[in-house]
């Protein structure tokens, strides 16, 4: 489940880069976050994705949610519905915190888009 909803070559990266002292939290975090929650059936990843791309802009953790915000090109949540889960942030966890969620997911989903061109085909 991890690697479906954050990309194998993240999974990797943050597995081979694992030690000694934080391998039992690695596979804590696989067994119980990923295994035992996200792989539920209640919700579907879409949803999942969604709650906590919010959860994780309410408590500020950036690194995180930039992660879960990439994640989403996995999860088929929309830049349209990060938008609104964005808004329910500003509403229950403040404005400061939706305001930063907003530019790190104006930077994400940018990455996503080509570069607009203008009527003439200039890329300026």
């Amino acid at each position: 489940m991890r690697r479906a909803v954050l990309g194998a070559e993240y999974v990797d990266r943050v597995m081979a880069a694992q030690t000694a002292f934080d391998a039992p939290f690695q596979r804590f975090v696989t067994e119980v976050a990923w295994g035992a929650v996200w792989a539920r059936e209640e919700l579907d990843l879409r949803t999942r994705s969604l709650v906590t791309i919010a959860l994780l802009a309410a408590l500020g953790r950036w690194e995180q949610l930039e992660g879960h915000l990439r994640a989403t090109r996995n999860t088929g949540a929309t830049p349209e519905e990060i938008r609104e889960a964005l808004l329910h942030v500003a509403v229950y966890a403040g404005v400061p915190a939706a305001n930063t969620a907003f530019a790190l997911a104006r930077k994400i989903l940018a990455e996503r888009e080509p570069p607009a061109n203008d009527a003439a085909g200039d890329s300026r």
